[in-house]
């Protein structure tokens, strides 16, 4: 029975990854029920014998019952229906099969990652009995839930939300738990250094203590790295998410001004893609951009603002195609042309922010006014559409996107803001494990997916469901580690040919 449903999901998921191209789809033929011979776009299976059949007309009920047979499977989400019970199982067993399965069948269908490297094979690390010794003898054991509030220092709610953020990310949680940035190790050279900050905030939140934490000495470090956010002002949380990941790759070790892999680069960056069509030759000059984050508007067309958006809505007018002028270099002069904007290179973290604070300039004067428009966005978010390789994909050339779920995120952080530009306050949603939570500064209260969701949201973090392994990258920070082994082992080996030289001398002396 378990061969029959590890089968079933393999198909389900190779019917999946194949779907984006309309060749491959015309010619698979898709199974129809048993009974009424419909074509079942959504087929459950039985799982004791070949019978295919629809749920909306009850064929596939009436066939375990008529047959007394147990269990039947929906192909596409794995669910697995029990008669006795009536009801739909959930049992660990079929639970990692579908898993396994869908990452399996992922692995082997994306090849288009690396022009002669298939994707690398995901392998759960099991300690060995070395590894188990290593880990009882110099690891310390800390919470797995990182469910702390912190303190206000003076109208730091804009730095709390963002910390919490940070903290309830798996990526940066899983590095600094890990000891890829040790403060305590005097690896770092730095004075004032905003990864050792972030160790040690880690430490804390992570050290099972449940009562509020003061980050003063981060908030110092901050002040001193960026003037523009330094006193007791409320600050924008955004504009300190920027300079908290500036200034995590400023002090990680090893990171450098291009090409660089350290944990802000490999957590954030992403890569936008600018194509200007002009109207006159038809050529098209294409620019790319990276990026850690994305900002989009809250207008529509006119500068009119919704009374409610949608996190789609807002993707899809990021992406639309609007007209410029611009000098093109085919024509050598100033011409009207067509600009868009899409995803070159999606992020393992994605990093929205909802443009809601709005300054405008008439007659000399300023004003600033804050966007009350409530934003929906949903738990899982799919971002194929907003990709370089959607948007250059036609009906002529379709390009191949590989598996749909490669580009699934799911949502683990919102940030909120409250009140008006000069007298507001921040607070959030986060996501541990499976169990949300409410942060409001020291304030930690248990929450509900749908309290974050219906919440009006500043910015929202998503992270990537399946990540991209590349085991021929190297970290920076494991190439400081090495490099600096080098230099010490350099320095000892000068420390002990200056020590014989001047035994050596002392020798001559005496002769």
């Amino acid at each position: 029975m378990l061969k029959k449903y590890k089968a079933a999901v393999a198909w389900a998921a190779q019917m999946g990854a194949h779907g984006e191209r309309a060749t491959k789809r015309r010619k698979t033929q898709m199974p129809s029920c048993g009974t009424c011979s419909l074509v079942l776009h959504r087929p459950f299976i039985c799982l004791h014998c070949s019978f295919g059949g629809c749920w909306r007309g009850g064929h596939i009920l009436n066939h375990l019952r008529d047959l007394n047979h147990h269990f039947c499977a929906d192909v596409k989400s794995g669910s697995v229906y029990c008669v006795g019970c009536d009801n739909i199982i959930f049992d660990t067993t079929f639970s990692n099969i579908y898993r396994s399965t869908i990452l399996s069948v992922e692995e082997k269908e994306t090849r288009f990652l690396h022009s002669r490297k298939a994707r690398e094979v995901y392998k759960p690390w099991k300690p060995d009995t070395k590894d188990t010794a290593t880990l009882e003898s110099s690891s310390t054991p800390v919470s797995c839930h990182s469910i702390r509030g912190l303190l206000n220092l003076g109208q730091t709610c804009f730095l709390n939300v963002v910390l919490q953020a940070l903290l309830h990310n798996p990526l940066l949680r899983n590095f600094f738990l890990s000891d890829k940035h040790n403060n305590s190790s005097k690896a770092c050279k730095l004075t004032q250094c905003m990864n050792c900050e972030m160790d040690k905030l880690f430490a804390e939140v992570y050290s099972g203590n449940r009562a509020p934490y003061g980050p003063t000495s981060l908030l110092a470090t901050t002040w001193s790295s960026s003037s523009d956010l330094a006193g007791y002002s409320q600050q924008d949380a955004h504009e300190f998410f920027i300079a908290a990941l500036n200034q995590l790759h400023n002090s990680a070790l090893g990171s450098t001004l291009t090409s660089c892999n350290c944990i802000v680069h490999e957590a954030f960056e992403g890569q936008y893609q600018s194509e200007c069509k002009c109207d006159r030759c038809g050529k098209a000059a294409v620019t790319t951009e990276s990026f850690f984050d994305i900002s989009l508007q809250l207008k529509g067309k006119n500068g009119d603002v919704a009374e409610q958006d949608t996190l789609p809505s807002c993707l899809r007018r990021f992406i639309h195609p609007e007209s410029v002028k611009f000098t093109c270099s085919s024509c050598k002069s100033s011409q009207s042309g067509t600009k868009r904007l899409s995803i070159r290179k999606l992020p393992a973290v994605l990093s929205f922010q909802f443009k809601r604070f709005e300054h405008d300039g008439q007659n000399g004067k300023s004003t600033s006014r804050k966007i009350d428009t409530h934003v929906r966005f949903p738990a899982t978010l799919n971002m194929l559409t907003y990709t370089t390789l959607s948007v250059k994909s036609t009906p002529e050339k379709e390009n191949f996107f590989g598996p749909e779920s490669m580009y699934d995120y799911d949502l683990f952080a919102v940030i909120n803001h409250e009140g008006q530009m000069d007298n507001g306050h921040y607070y959030n949603y986060a996501r541990s494990q499976d169990e949300w939570n409410r942060f409001d500064d020291d304030k930690v209260t248990p929450s509900t997916l749908d309290a974050a969701l219906k919440s009006n949201a500043y910015m929202c973090f998503y992270v990537k469901r399946h990540l991209n392994y590349r085991p021929f990258a190297v970290p920076t920070y494991k190439v400081a580690r090495e490099t600096e082994a080098v230099k010490e082992k350099e320095k000892k080996e000068q420390q002990e040919a200056a020590r014989m030289k001047e035994v050596e001398d002392a020798l001559l002396a005496v002769i």
